[in-house]
């Protein structure tokens, strides 16, 4: 039976230039984790950075919500990337509810 799962993604930190022109507090860099659990507890994840570039008003740092971050994380990684990350998190699911090898002793 085949579990409906649904990615989560975080935002783990957020790296910033506290002064960029004539702009303060600009986030640059962008450390997302994006995970799954099946019904079973079997787990899958994956962490990176991606940089991010100003494009027209900066929203202030103290305004930027998660939500926010992970579009812009997932944008900057593109369409075909995100969907890389999410099918290697299910591959890794997958693997530890159907394992093809094990480890052991008899006694």
């Amino acid at each position: 039976m085949e579990n409906k799962m649904a990615v989560t993604w975080t935002i783990a930190n957020m790296e910033r230039d506290l002064v960029q022109g004539d702009n303060t507090d600009i986030v640059t860099i962008l450390h997302w984790r994006a995970s799954d659990e099946d019904d079973n507890g079997n787990t899958g994840s994956a962490y990176g950075t991606v940089g991010v570039t100003l494009v027209g008003t900066p929203v202030p740092y103290a305004d930027i919500t998660e939500e926010m971050a992970i579009g812009w994380s997932k944008d900057a990684l593109g369409e075909e990337q995100v969907t890389s990350i999410e099918a290697g998190i299910a591959s890794q699911i997958d693997a530890k509810a159907n394992p093809t090898t094990a480890s052991g002793v008899t006694w």
